[in-house]
């Protein structure tokens, strides 16, 4: 069994600019895809909704905008 995380940080942290960015984004995209039973990825390899959610920031397909406070 392969216990490497995919997508990898690495990978991640190219798309976002910081990993509290990153982790922000998987959670509420995360929340959203379990409150309305919805994914943009046809076949995820997770089957956890952070999973799925990390795998379509790796896909390029969420976008967000950042807030000032």
């Amino acid at each position: 069994m392969n216990n490497m995380l995919y997508p990898s940080i690495d990978v991640l942290m190219n798309k976002l600019d910081s990993k509290y960015t990153l982790v922000t984004v998987a959670a509420k995209r995360a929340r959203e895809m379990q409150e309305l039973s919805d994914q943009q990825i046809a076949k995820p390899v997770s089957h956890k909704y952070v999973g799925k959610a990390l795998e379509e920031i790796n896909a390029g397909l969420l976008d967000y905008q950042r807030t000032e406070k």
